[in-house]
Order: C-alpha cells, then structure tokens, then sequence
C-alpha cells in the first residue's frame, strides 16, 4: 500500500486499559512517523492518560461503551455498538482506518470483526495466528480458538492463509507447511487430519508433512496448522511450560549463597534466554481470512508487548495481507478440481 495509513486502537480493551495503550501508542509514535492512530474510546480517560496532551499523528475517537473482558460474544456484538472495540472495527470497515488492534475479549472481537468486515472470498472460517519463538526463530500456528470445530477443507484454507502470510512478512518464498498431529506416521491421526493430510498434499504449498507438539519448536517449520481447540492447547501448554522454567530457575538460583553465586555468573546466559521467550516479542495475534486487518493483543500485554501489536499491523498494512491472502486462496482453490466442485 502506498500513502499515509491509519490504525485504530481499541483504548478500552484488555486488563489494563487505556493506561497501557495511550502509553504504548507514545512508543510506537515516537519511533514511526509515517503512520497515524486513533484511540477509540471514553475520551476523558484517555485525555487523562495523554496529561491533557495530543500529540501529533494520533486522534481520539470518544465511544459510551466497553466490552468486558468476560462478557460474552452475542451481547457484544448486539447490545454494545458504540463500544470501543465496535467502533475500531468500523473504521477499519469505513476506511477511515486501515488496521485495528485490541486487547479485549477475543471472542466478541473475532465475532465483530466477522460481522462487520465479513470474510473474504473463497474463506469460510477466519483464523487466529501467531508467531512462536523456535530453534530456527520462529514458526506460524494456526488457528489458535477462533474455530473449535474444522473441516478438512477449512484447514487447507488456514494453511493456505497462513504461508501467504509468512511469505509477505518474513519474506520466505516457500514456507514449510506442516499439519499437527500426534504422530508423524501416515497412519496417525483422527480423520479431519487425514483428509486434510490429502487435501495438503495436492495443494501446491511447500508441505513437509505431521508434526507433533514438539516439533514446533524444534523443527524447520514455518507454519503450522490445526484446528482452534488443539490450537489453542498446544500454545496455552507452551505458555504455561515457559513460565514454569523461568520460575524453577530463579527459585533455584535464589536457595542459598552458592547458588546466588551461579546465578550472578549465569546471568548473562539468563537474560539470552529471557529475550528469546520474552512473549512480549510475540505479542499480535492476526485473524486471518477477513475482509480487513484486525490484531488481537494478549489481555495482559504491558506497553512493550502492546506496542509490538501496532508494529504487526503496520507490517500487514504494507503487505497488503487481506488481497494477497484473497488471490491465494482462490488460486488453490482453482487448481484443485475436488476441492472446486466440493
């Protein structure tokens, strides 16, 4: 895309509130001048965060309304429609803005951005992915909860929408597809994963094949693919394994005087390996298949991780990742006569 972009933020959204977002908005700002934000959001507190201050490229978009964090979905998508989070998807829809980022609850956010921006053509399911920390760098899961039941057919579409993705962001020409499963032998897997299996196989995307769990960490893989409740375990699990080592590992280095010692000489391997699973490096999940850019930050996420949500969507806005994604799949979908005539 060429010329000046704009990103919405949804200010109200995630555990912190716009505290967190006015704040990571600063940093983003303070280092890109090409791209413009609105915080969209109760104006008052905003201003308040901002110390009565607007500074330039960035607006304030006053909305009434919020979506809690544990609200569900249908009442958010019917009951809220000048929340923050609504309003920041319609911009993007109205094309005031050109990409949307918000922290706040994911389930009303990828049922608003499905209502309002629709899906694309040829996508019957919009995904949820995000790049995890790997032995190779990283690698692309999708989908990760947004669709707990799929088809065969809706997992060679996330695939599908997951490699354009890495090729446009990372530059990869080919990235290695794999499909997750408990076994790398033919014979393993439920049936949805072995249907997909014969689907990815005459795809024409780079696909390597099964991997399991570990492998997305330890194999030279660039996308993997399943559906959002295996998704969504398998990350949540990796999460919970991350924090469990880094806890053990400070609670060792602190039990007596000869292992503070370690610790201090250790130290410098430690932070080497806090940045490499710092998640906040990581933070900006993408729903993929929608007629637009929609960013889902973690709830928790502090201005660093927030910020690299922003950093994401502009990306995205360069790449033009809903157009190439909409040629994408329909060039698969063209080539494949079975899938076609399905």
């Amino acid at each position: 895309m060429t010329g000046r972009q704009t990103i919405a933020l949804d200010a109200m959204g995630g555990d912190h509130g716009p505290q967190v977002i006015v704040a990571a908005a600063r940093r983003f700002l303070s280092t890109e001048h090409s791209i413009d934000l609105i915080l969209v959001g109760d104006q008052a507190q905003i201003l308040a965060c901002l110390g009565g201050v607007i500074p330039p490229s960035l607006r304030i978009r006053h909305t009434t309304e919020s979506v809690a964090m544990d609200e569900s979905p249908s009442k958010a998508l019917r009951g809220k429609k000048d929340s923050s989070m609504r309003v920041a998807i319609d911009l993007v829809k109205s094309g005031e803005a050109h990409a949307c980022v918000s922290a706040g609850n994911t389930g009303a956010l990828m049922a608003t951005a499905r209502f309002v921006l629709k899906t694309l053509p040829n996508v019957d399911r919009p995904a949820i992915i995000t790049a995890v920390p790997s032995l190779h760098g990283h690698t692309h899961m999708l989908d990760l909860g947004a669709n707990v039941d799929c088809t065969a057919e809706h997992l060679l579409q996330f695939a599908v929408m997951g490699s354009e993705l890495v090729t446009a962001v990372d530059g990869v020409a080919a990235p290695k597809v794999a499909l997750l499963n408990i076994g790398q032998e033919e014979i393993k897997g439920n049936e949805q994963v072995k249907n997909a299996h014969e689907l990815l196989s005459r795809s024409g995307l780079n696909y390597i094949g099964y991997v399991e769990g570990d492998g997305i960490y330890l194999e030279d893989v660039d996308v993997v693919v399943s559906d959002g409740f295996v998704g969504n375990v398998a990350l949540k699990s990796s999460e919970g394994v991350a924090k469990f080592v880094r806890h053990t590992l400070n609670g060792q280095f602190k039990r007596n005087l000869f292992t503070r010692i370690a610790g201090l000489a250790a130290l410098p391997i430690l932070r080497a390996f806090r940045r490499t699973m710092d998640p906040r490096r990581y933070n900006g999940a993408s729903l993929l298949g929608l007629r637009g850019i929609v960013i889902k930050s973690h709830g928790g996420a502090d201005e660093i991780a927030f910020e690299n949500a922003i950093h994401i969507a502009a990306k995205e806005i360069l790449c033009d990742i809903p157009r190439r994604i909409s040629e994408q799949v329909g060039r698969h979908l063209a080539t494949d006569p079975l899938r076609a005539t399905a």
